[in-house]
């Protein structure tokens, strides 16, 4: 049985998942308004990612008997001044996602619930992921985005993301 402490943290982070897609809708929306489709693709792919975890996180809870509670989902709050700032959010968001997981990892660890440790094995890695993918958003930007040109050839290659469906059985 999963204890209780632990699902109502994973429940709490189906609804942080779900603000998450937000804000990638968010800012992918921004890019969309700018012209830098290939930055909104980029971002939309990031709002079904982030989507797609919320449900493997209410599947989960599902799966162990526990009735999920949905809450409102917050609008996003981020003030975008610049081309720039979307970059240096998500980066942001995603270190603190990487800390609400961990926390709940060291939960399980705690009430040594090893099957949801596996469970959130997946969502480390995945965290891993995201991070380095934001990191190296920030570092092209910054080489090549000041430069039209530059920023044509990172808004073309953007444009190239492909959503894929995670891989997690739960």
């Amino acid at each position: 049985m999963l204890d209780k402490k632990i699902a109502d943290l994973i429940n709490q982070q189906v609804n942080k998942e779900f603000y998450s897609a937000y804000l990638y809708m968010d800012f992918s929306n921004y890019y969309y308004d700018q012209g830098l489709d290939g930055y909104g693709n980029w971002f939309k792919v990031q709002y079904q990612e982030e989507r797609d975890h919320a449900i493997l996180m209410n599947q989960y809870l599902l799966n162990n008997s526990y009735r999920v509670t949905l809450e409102a989902v917050a609008k996003p709050d981020m003030k975008i001044t610049c081309i720039k700032d979307p970059l240096i959010f998500s980066l942001q968001h995603e270190q603190y996602v990487t800390g609400l997981i961990n926390s709940i990892y060291e939960a399980a660890r705690q009430a040594n619930d090893f099957r949801t440790m596996q469970f959130l094995d997946w969502f480390v890695k995945e965290q891993g992921e995201e991070e380095k993918n934001s990191e190296n958003n920030i570092k092209r930007y910054e080489l090549f985005g000041d430069d039209p040109k530059g920023l044509y050839q990172l808004d073309s290659e953007m444009g190239t993301r492909i959503y894929a469906a995670p891989s997690l059985v739960i």
